[in-house]
């Protein structure tokens, strides 16, 4: 499997490629969602790989990715040793907040030599391009937000979801994928349309293989009160064009809050998919694919 050191942290990378003659395509990027990784973007990888070289990567602490830094291998990657303690003490900062997940795509582009690229991103993973198009517009074509959008600070609620999340991630038994129809449960409350179990049991693996920290750690991060006011100025900021998707009945990112953070700015397009929720681009693929071609302005698939 690829690899590629970002930062000091070994991530996971692959390429959905597809022969184009001379023809020298864009680059799409695709980010994923929480506890999630880039194997559930396959598909729709794949159905872009004629207009598109899409590259797919694990984020820091999620799917194949490493979740701590190697600082040895950091420091051998050092010409000058007196500089060494400088990096390798930059490498035991990284956090995880999402400005450092959105550096971290800054510096994958770098290590691959991409200047300017389309991003296609999710949930969490779409909170991160966006403060990224914000950091690097120059470095953006255009972006895909999928299910994202703005909440309100309610410390009663958060602290809450951060009880319960701490707890879930906790306890998370390796055999626990073994159980028959687990993936079936897990995936509920994600899902208004079904999916195929290939993909349900992928992402229940995925979260029982995070990396306890990044996992812990984004919760706090990506849900709080920080963001909360955050998030709203970001969307207004977007000069890119963005096109942010939204799931009819999801429960995770209410469609309200996606169409909310879309009338920020008149560089972002809302469109929503009926009958979907969380997972609009594997519940209803072809809808999902129809609106992005639109916004991309692709003739076909």
């Amino acid at each position: 499997m690829p690899y590629i050191c970002v930062r000091g942290v070994d991530h996971y990378y692959e390429w959905v490629k597809k022969p184009s003659g001379s023809l020298v395509k864009p680059v799409m990027v695709f980010i994923h969602g929480w506890a999630g990784s880039a194997r559930y973007w396959k598909s729709t990888a794949n159905a872009l790989a004629d207009q598109f070289d899409c590259l797919l990567y694990d984020l820091r602490g999620f799917g194949r990715s490493r979740g701590q830094p190697n600082i040895a291998e950091a420091s051998e990657s050092v010409v000058e040793s007196q500089s060494i303690p400088e990096k390798s003490e930059a490498i035991k900062e990284l956090t995880y907040e999402l400005e450092e997940y959105a550096e971290d795509l800054a510096a994958l582009l770098d290590e691959l030599q991409l200047q300017r690229v389309y991003l296609n991103a999710h949930s969490m993973g779409a909170s991160i391009a966006t403060l990224f198009i914000n950091s690097y517009p120059q470095r953006v074509e255009r972006g895909i937000l999928t299910c994202s959008g703005i909440f309100e600070y309610d410390e009663k609620a958060f602290t809450a979801f951060h009880k319960f999340g701490g707890y879930v991630v906790k306890f998370r038994p390796k055999w626990l994928g073994k159980i028959p129809f687990v993936d079936r449960i897990f995936m509920a409350r994600f899902l208004h349309s079904p999916i195929p179990s290939s993909e349900r049991q992928a992402f229940l693996q995925d979260f029982l293989e995070a990396d306890y920290s990044a996992a812990l750690g984004t919760i706090y991060t990506s849900v709080s009160k920080a963001q909360a006011e955050l998030m709203p100025n970001e969307f207004a900021k977007l000069i890119v064009p963005t096109l942010l998707v939204a799931g009819e009945y999801d429960q995770i990112i209410p469609a309200q809050m996606g169409r909310q953070a879309a009338a920020k700015s008149d560089k972002i397009e809302f469109a929503m998919i009926p009958n979907t929720s969380h997972f609009p681009m594997l519940e209803d693929a072809s809808t999902y694919l129809l609106r992005v071609q639109d916004f991309l302005q692709v003739k076909q698939f």
